[in-house]
């Protein structure tokens, strides 16, 4: 993560943010927050400014379309056994118990599922410095903080959330001077907070020490500015 952070970084002071505010001026490719996001309020006192230049992000665009074609195992059939827990089926039976529930109990239900997975570090589980895992990967290796917040997005996206209504954030921990990721899901108007350092689902303004660097979703994503 810290690394991929910092890329990031170089990426911007070398023109990305100069041009995605050219575009938010010209064709409308990507927008600064405004009136039609009224019901989405800005993250962590940030101002925001959309793209739909997904490209810029090619461990979250590989990552979609692993999950994509990781799919069909989920109805496959499984017997558990001392090397195969069936942690996808176990996955998808604990979602489809959710269905129909409200949507308070289902976000508290899948940060705590998410959240009782022990943190492993990229370099451990993968060998390299900064690995976005799908939910198949995290649930049979366990994983860092975006790996925490992917599972509950594509556990949410399961559910029927829409992908408007939910960003992984990538952003800065001033407290503890690192870098971190989180799920941010908007219900009504209201940033709820799914973070693994975190136990319960809170709000997002309820979090001082937190500042957002970018979010995504599967068609956008958002540069935060201070």
């Amino acid at each position: 993560m810290a690394l991929h952070l910092l890329a990031l970084r170089r990426r911007l002071a070398h023109g990305l943010l100069a041009a995605v505010l050219a575009l938010a001026a010209g064709t409308g490719a990507a927008r600064a927050y405004g009136a039609q996001d009224r019901a989405y309020p800005p993250l962590f006192g940030s101002f925001e400014v959309r793209s739909d230049k997904l490209f810029l992000f090619p461990k979250w665009t590989t990552t979609l379309t692993r999950y994509v074609q990781e799919q069909p195992m989920e109805t496959a059939t499984c017997s558990p056994s001392a090397f195969n827990r069936c942690y996808l089926q176990n996955w998808k039976a604990f979602v489809d118990g959710l269905r129909g529930r409200d949507k308070m109990d289902i976000l508290r239900s899948v940060n705590r599922f998410a959240n009782r997975h022990p943190y492993v570090t990229d370099p451990t589980n993968y060998g390299v410095p900064d690995y976005w895992a799908t939910p198949i990967e995290f649930l049979n290796k366990d994983g860092d903080c975006e790996d925490y917040a992917i599972t509950k997005f594509m556990s949410l996206k399961e559910l029927g959330f829409d992908d408007s209504e939910m960003r992984v954030v990538v952003l800065q921990d001033l407290n503890l001077r690192a870098a971190h990721a989180v799920l941010v899901v908007y219900l009504d108007g209201t940033a709820w907070l799914l973070d693994n350092q975190v136990r319960d689902v809170i709000h997002a303004d309820a979090i001082r020490h937190y500042r957002a660097i970018y979010s995504v979703n599967q068609t956008s994503w958002w540069l935060h500015r201070y």
